[in-house]
């Protein structure tokens, strides 16, 4: 059943404060994308990139469930994704307080009578944005929510956010710290090492199993390497200080436009507590630079505080936040 279905009300949810479902997505539509839009200028996206995000945001759109109190809007869907069967609430614009949790609940509800294991909600420019519905750990995807806070999803832990900053006109690296590209010889042990701390940060997140996060892992890795070292628009970088390499960056140029992609900028656990880690963003945006790029995006797991928290320090802002809860 989905918003182009013609039915005006669901079988178990349908009672929940008045909330019938709607067949015309005509009349929200228009606010949606312009509610996404909004939410990504508010990141300090520019206008081609934020219209650039929205077209991935407007995926399957035809075949979501839109309902409404008479007030608001809540847009619903349910997909297969690793092996499991996941809701998203993509938009939800109800503001007053008894209102938007009687629509939540209504979501979730809807959600569940589908078999879904857990529900998602992506929030557009952070905690305070709009935005739902996509993929911790990954790069922009499917869907967001209009809610104004992001106190309705309180409830929700955090799996993953965007980040993006412009990059500084002319990087500087530290003093001490030399860059250079990765080799042929080194690329097999860094794609190891690289999958293991992938599938470590998404279990970690807290969304995915093991298995399942070894099976996105593996299909991720296939997608974004297709030709492995040698894949187009994609930079790997030593990290040395030293005489010692204390880390390594992958990057993907031209991801978006004016956009890099920072995929990986690890630095290695026993170099950690150096200062390193800002070093490493330091690194990226001299990537982007290199790279013809204005502007250094990423993405950060859920659970890894010490990270987020230095994102904050050097200037990343978030673009979108995925949150999750098990039904």
């Amino acid at each position: 059943m989905n918003g182009t279905s013609g039915t005006s009300a669901i079988s178990g949810t349908s009672g929940i404060g008045g909330i019938r479902v709607v067949p015309d997505q005509g009349e929200w539509r228009a606010g949606f994308e312009e509610r996404v839009l909004a939410g990504y200028r508010a990141a300090g996206c520019s206008e081609p990139l934020s219209r650039a995000l929205l077209e991935p945001a407007l995926k399957g759109v035809d075949g979501w469930t839109l309902a409404t109190d008479g007030a608001g809007w809540i847009a619903v869907g349910v997909s297969e994704d690793n092996g499991a069967t996941v809701g998203r609430i993509h938009d939800l614009t109800a503001t007053e307080p008894d209102a938007a949790t009687a629509a939540r609940t209504w979501a979730e509800r809807w959600c569940a009578e589908r078999g879904a294991e857990r529900v998602e909600v992506r929030l557009t420019g952070g905690a305070g944005g709009a935005g739902a519905g996509a993929d911790p750990g990954a790069e922009p995807g499917p869907a967001a929510t209009a809610t104004p806070t992001a106190g309705l999803f309180a409830a929700y832990p955090v799996r993953g956010q965007n980040r993006l900053r412009a990059a500084a006109e002319h990087p500087a690296l530290p003093p001490g710290l030399t860059v250079r590209p990765l080799t042929a010889e080194e690329y097999p042990g860094w794609y190891a090492g690289e999958e293991a701390a992938y599938v470590a940060d998404i279990v970690r997140a807290g969304a995915l199993t093991p298995e399942q996060a070894k099976a996105k892992s593996d299909e991720d890795f296939a997608r974004h390497l297709p030709q492995g070292y040698a894949t187009p628009g994609h930079a790997f970088y030593a990290l040395e200080a030293d005489g010692q390499v204390v880390g390594t960056g992958w990057v993907n140029h031209g991801y978006l436009p004016g956009v890099t992609f920072g995929f990986s900028l690890e630095v290695y656990e026993e170099h950690r507590g150096k200062g390193y880690g800002r070093a490493a963003m330091s690194v990226g945006e001299w990537a982007a630079r290199q790279g013809g790029d204005g502007a250094l995006m990423f993405n950060v797991f859920g659970g890894n505080e010490v990270a987020m928290s230095l994102y904050d320090r050097t200037g990343f802002a978030v673009l979108d936040e995925f949150r999750s809860l098990p039904l």
